[in-house]
């Protein structure tokens, strides 16, 4: 079975399937000594799993996170990371009447088609079970993108009609949902309630932000950033739709609506996005502004109303469903959707740090002969305020040489290199150059 392999540099294959012994995933690419905490692995893991709260499918899966290889005293060996959880509370019986029929809004047609055969038992591969893997995957991912700073924040931004006015980081973590505004946190908690006593489901939207994304990852043709991060997203079995920044709104936009002009930030220096209707991509590759996408996500489709199919042989029949299911998918899917974004922003940051390192010696030296340049034109710089004040000097009938301000000097650059880290007797041997130069040039213009 293809399909099952992801990245490129950091490389991720899940494997198992709903009603099995186990889910799990390897991960390939990771460079030995990376520190690796298992329990924030749990944690995300904690977050994803059924049996949470009221508003989510009451099947009891503790999804314990076990190291089989690739960690070693919390550090990665730089050997495949193998991550697996046992299926514990599966229920095969719930699904023993539906084996010969079709599902509608499920695999099993697709996959018959496909494969010739299908694992009915909770939709065996096709179950939302798998992203379990994902999760555990993206929380080394997150693990290493945290260090580089990069932080993910996925929320539920919507159910049914029910919207957010208002984002609180937060907020998140403190409601069932996981939305940013606990007043409509409420309201979508109840609309959720009250599709699950009418047998019925919700679909929604998730918002995801990552704050911190250096500029220049994705290229600019098939691998562009939002084209990976669609991809990636999409992935999630759930997931109808993906936008990013302004996403579908951009159609009723005119450019000059959309355009996000280009500022410098006068205290930092720091030229960024005004505005950010391009959601942190240009050209495929980032900006260092937001990333900012959203997915659309579709209501489940294990439903306790009585629903009309067909069986194998296309016979109509009237069924109704077993087994324990979400009535909206949202809250779980928002640590699968960061796993999922952080799956891919690591495996461009390796490809772009290879790309950056894979001539080290020359882009260093290109490095220091730009810093070179720059010193060149502030010396020059220099040197005319200093013939300005030889000028000044002449008019004034003031001495070339100042010997209280060069020992002023002297101490100023001996403090402020002590502070960078510098030697101090190169730091005083440059700052007698540099009196002597400016003597130099006084004298010159005064001769």
């Amino acid at each position: 079975m293809s399909g099952n392999m992801f990245g490129q540099a950091f490389r991720v294959m899940t494997f198992g399937e709903s009603h099995g012994p186990y889910i799990g995933v390897v991960i390939d690419g990771v460079q030995p000594g990376v520190p690796i905490d298992v329990e924030w692995i749990q944690r995300e893991l904690d977050r994803r799993r059924p049996g949470q709260s009221a508003i989510v499918t009451p099947r009891q899966e503790k999804d314990r996170v076990q190291v089989i290889s690739g960690i070693f005293e919390g550090k990665t060996t730089g050997t495949p990371i193998c991550l697996l959880i046992a299926n514990q509370d599966q229920r095969s019986k719930d699904y023993s009447h539906i084996q010969k029929i079709f599902r509608p809004g499920h695999a099993g047609f697709t996959f018959l088609k496909k494969y010739g055969i299908f694992d009915y038992r909770g939709g065996g591969r096709a179950s939302g079970r798998e992203t379990a893997a994902r999760v555990a995957a993206g929380a080394v991912a997150k693990q290493m993108l945290e260090r580089r700073g990069i932080r993910i924040f996925a929320y539920t931004r919507q159910v049914g009609e029910i919207e957010i006015n208002r984002v609180d980081l937060e907020e998140i973590e403190k409601n069932p949902v996981r939305a940013p505004d606990p007043e409509a946190a409420e309201r979508m908690m109840q609309a959720i309630m009250d599709a699950r006593n009418a047998g019925d489901s919700l679909g929604g939207v998730v918002e995801i932000v990552v704050k911190n994304c250096p500029p220049g990852l994705g290229e600019p043709v098939f691998h562009k950033l939002e084209a990976d991060l669609a991809g990636a997203l999409m992935s999630i079995g759930a997931v109808k739709a993906f936008g990013m920044g302004s996403g579908f709104a951009a159609a009723r936009m005119k450019g000059s609506e959309h355009n996000d002009p280009f500022v410098r930030d006068e205290a930092t220096g720091r030229i960024h996005l005004a505005t950010n209707h391009a959601g942190g991509v240009l050209g495929g590759i980032s900006t260092g502004d937001d990333l900012v996408m959203h997915i659309a996500v579709k209501p489940p489709s294990s439903i306790a109303r009585k629903q009309h199919t067909v069986d194998h042989e296309g016979n109509p029949v009237e069924f109704e469903i077993g087994g324990r299911h979400d009535p909206c998918i949202c809250p779980r899917v928002v640590p699968v959707a960061e796993a999922m974004v952080a799956l891919v922003l690591i495996d461009h940051l390796l490809m772009q740090e290879r790309l950056i390192h894979s001539d080290a010696l020359q882009v260093l030296r290109d490095q220091i002969d730009t810093i070179d340049t720059q010193l060149l034109l502030l010396l020059a710089q220099r040197k005319r305020l200093v013939e300005r004040i030889a000028r000044v000097k002449q008019k004034n009938r003031q001495a070339i040489q100042d010997p209280t301000r060069e020992t002023e000097l002297l101490q100023q650059w001996k403090t402020f290199g002590q502070q960078l880290d510098l030697p101090a007797g190169f730091v005083q041997e440059l700052a007698e150059v540099l009196l002597r130069f400016s003597r130099n040039v006084q004298e010159d213009v005064l001769s």
